[in-house]
């Protein structure tokens, strides 16, 4: 008996979803447990498992559709098996309205949205009577030509037709080096004896994902948030020496720590020295947590996420480091679980490594601080009445000032440096 895939909430407050990609075709079998599809959340990209065994017989949500949790988006069953035009008409029922899906699409990826059953048909006698046009035989998937999420971003932005492209992936599946190198050899999908169109000159519109909305929205309320800023520079000879150390006795193959690694260390027994700085605002309460469970923001592609490092003040500085190998790479794969995302208490946000000098980071509410770095570099200091040339670093903390006050928040980060000045106060 056929039973249908419904969304599932991987997370509190997750009210919708995006299907990425399917990573089986209709008529494929699918074991329980086997990764069925990939779903684009408001904090993250991760692949669901199929909850029953059986053959994919219909898909009834396209990549790129919107959906609401506990929407039917697939329907699996045994081979051969018959499903009632009852249950896929009440399925489709769940979904959008399909005029709104296809105008996200249409704006998102260029391409129309999958369709009705009676706009199928409809489409397919209006291609019968049309002229068959000469281009590269497609598989498709729901009415969607089958490439990946970035083969179509990179597509969108170089005018090239996925139609007019053969896939070189599984399943005939268009991936990002089909599409560079139809553009390298000017393959675009438009016939040769065309004329490149002239510039228009318009504005390019591109619809927010899943992932940008969430920025826009938690952006928003940070900036509703009462908050100051205060910015000291630290002496960084200290730990400059103790991060080569610390290298001196990685193994091979092993995780080099970097001053992020250091930096991550020193904010957690900070935190643990100034609790009141290691907190969320909450409404008409303030809760200060036992453990300094430190986001490390990573920039991924249009957007940005910050996975978070638990307990960070009982790990030692490789521990620290391994953790945030593991967590980052995660992160750029797409392979964070919500979890990873999930308690933070503080959050690092770190520039130093594309030559920012200082920055001011926006708050991660409800986190009461954020702690933004800069690079490292050489400045002229006057010590004593001499002066030296010392490797410096600028750090600004952003304190929502309904949590703490101006004087907490400056003995926290005249700890912060004080550690990174001299290690062994940490201790």
């Amino acid at each position: 008996m056929s039973s249908n895939v419904t969304l599932p909430r991987l997370g509190q407050g997750m009210e919708t979803g995006t299907i990425v990609r399917w990573l089986k075709s209709e008529g494929e079998n699918v074991e329980k447990g086997e990764p069925l599809y990939e779903l684009d959340t408001e904090k993250v990209t991760q692949e669901v498992e199929a909850e029953a065994s059986g053959v994919l017989l219909k898909i009834l949500a396209g990549e790129g559709e919107e959906i609401e949790v506990g929407k039917a988006i697939a329907v699996i069953g045994q081979e051969g098996e018959d499903i009632s035009a009852e249950s896929v008409d009440s399925a489709d029922g769940e979904a959008e309205d399909p005029t709104k899906v296809t105008e996200e699409e249409a704006a998102e990826e260029g391409e129309p949205a999958p369709a009705r059953e009676e706009e199928r048909e409809q489409v397919r006698e209006d291609e019968e009577s049309a002229p068959e046009p000469e281009v590269p035989e497609q598989r498709q998937n729901g009415g969607r030509i089958k490439a990946s999420p970035l083969a179509r971003r990179i597509a969108r932005e170089r005018g090239i037709e996925l139609s007019a492209l053969r896939g070189t992936g599984p399943e005939g599946r268009i991936v990002a080096e089909d599409v560079e190198r139809a553009s390298a050899t000017g393959a675009a999908g438009a016939p040769a004896t065309a004329a490149a169109p002239a510039p228009t000159g318009e504005v390019e519109v591109v619809k927010l994902n899943q992932m940008r909305k969430t920025i826009a929205r938690r952006m928003t309320e940070a900036w509703e948030a009462p908050a100051f800023q205060i910015t000291m520079s630290a002496d960084m000879s200290a730990s400059i020496r103790l991060r080569e150390a610390l290298l001196a006795q990685v193994k091979e193959g092993g995780v080099r720590p970097t001053y992020s690694d250091i930096l991550t260390k020193v904010v957690a027994l900070a935190l643990m020295r100034h609790r009141d700085v290691n907190a969320h605002f909450a409404g008409d309460s303030v809760q200060l947590f036992p453990t300094a469970d430190i986001g490390i923001a990573v920039a991924v592609p249009h957007g940005l996420v910050v996975p978070v490092i638990a307990g960070c003040e009982r790990l030692t500085i490789p521990e620290i480091a391994a953790a945030r190998s593991d967590i980052v790479s995660r992160t750029r794969e797409g392979k964070l679980r919500a979890e990873d995302l999930e308690g933070g208490t503080f959050t690092i946000s770190n520039l130093g490594m594309y030559g920012v000098e200082s920055f001011t980071a926006v708050l991660n509410p409800p986190q009461a601080g954020i702690l933004a770095v800069g690079t490292i570099e050489e400045r002229a200091v006057v010590v004593e009445g001499d002066l030296e040339i010392q490797p410096r670093m600028d750090m600004t903390l952003t304190i929502d000032h309904r949590s703490v006050d101006g004087a907490t928040a400056s003995e926290f980060l005249a700890t912060v440096k004080s550690f990174l000045e001299e290690p062994g106060l940490a201790l």
